[in-house]
């Protein structure tokens, strides 16, 4: 793989990832409402969905999703639901309800990583990005492990980066949203751009199967 492919490789993995999907919204969220300390364990599952993903698409999930369209599509759609709930929840969620019951009931980190697992999970357009975007950079003449293995690397390292910044963002802004309802209608905005990705995930699915 040359230089040039691996920066290019990088500059688009860096935009792709700077987008407020998902990982980057509960990273967000969770950096907001349990502060940087906790959102770490979340951070480390949703490491750890991604990786998930990234073995099944180089041990040939891929291929076969592309051999069974239907129950692919069908895998989609439970991930989209699962997004929806999550948005439902964060849309009913009050900033003054979850600060007064912060100091209560704080989730265990246990807990947190399941969660960032989950929602990394619950997204299946990461093993189309990792089965579709990957090979892209990969130079079929020379030995592929090596190259998987920068590639890997290199998103890994942008990825957390990016995670970082949206947690330590969402922990900088707390002071300034503990101001009236401010926390409340972010966890609605978040809540509501959960909501709009299951509805587009779901309509890929459909346009897919009656396509």
């Amino acid at each position: 793989m040359a230089v040039s492919q691996w920066l290019l490789f990088v500059v688009s993995t860096f935009f792709i990832s700077a987008t407020p999907g998902p990982n980057m919204l509960l990273a967000f969220q969770y950096g907001l409402n349990y502060g940087f300390k906790k959102t770490v364990w979340t951070l480390a599952g949703l490491t750890c969905g991604l990786v998930i993903w990234l073995v099944l698409s180089i041990s040939g999930v891929a291929v076969l999703s592309q051999k069974m369209p239907v129950a692919f599509e069908a895998f989609k759609c439970m991930g989209a639901l699962y997004l929806a709930y999550l948005g439902w929840q964060a849309w009913q969620s009050k900033g003054s309800e979850m600060q007064s019951d912060a100091e209560h009931v704080v989730p265990t980190p246990s807990k947190l990583f399941r969660m960032g697992v989950a929602v990394s999970l619950s997204n299946p357009k990461a093993i189309l990005f990792f089965a579709a975007f990957f090979p892209k950079f990969v130079d079929a003449s020379l030995p592929q492990g090596p190259q998987y293995l920068v590639l890997t690397l290199s998103f890994f390292v942008i990825e957390t980066i990016w995670q970082l910044i949206y947690t330590v963002s969402g922990k900088a802004l707390a002071a300034w949203l503990q101001q009236g309802r401010r926390l409340q209608n972010l966890n609605r905005v978040c809540g509501a751009i959960f909501i709009v990705i299951a509805i587009s995930l779901l309509w890929d699915s459909a346009h897919t199967l009656l396509g």
